[in-house]
């Protein structure tokens, strides 16, 4: 008989297994550990704020894209488009 309580080892971090298919192994910055993507993306921001290209944001800025949120997230949903069906 098959014990159904079997402890199964959590996944890899170089690899995704999913239900159905084969491992897939990561690649890229999946591939690299947490701490290593946060440094990268920190010496990517302080490289273009020296650089003058690094985007801030003024607060009239800020307060428009608050508010397009805001509206966007509290709007009625559309409705979906009519299929074109022919009537039988």
């Amino acid at each position: 008989m098959k014990d159904t309580n079997a402890v199964v080892p959590p996944a890899s971090t170089s690899s995704v297994q999913s239900s159905v298919g084969p491992t897939k192994k990561q690649r890229g910055f999946a591939a690299l550990p947490a701490e290593k993507v946060r440094e990268l993306a920190r010496l990517g921001g302080t490289a273009a704020h020296r650089a003058g290209t690094a985007h801030q944001f003024t607060t009239e800025e800020a307060r428009a894209a608050g508010r397009k949120g805001g509206i966007a997230a509290h709007a009625s949903p559309k409705p979906l488009p009519a299929e074109n069906h022919p009537q039988d």
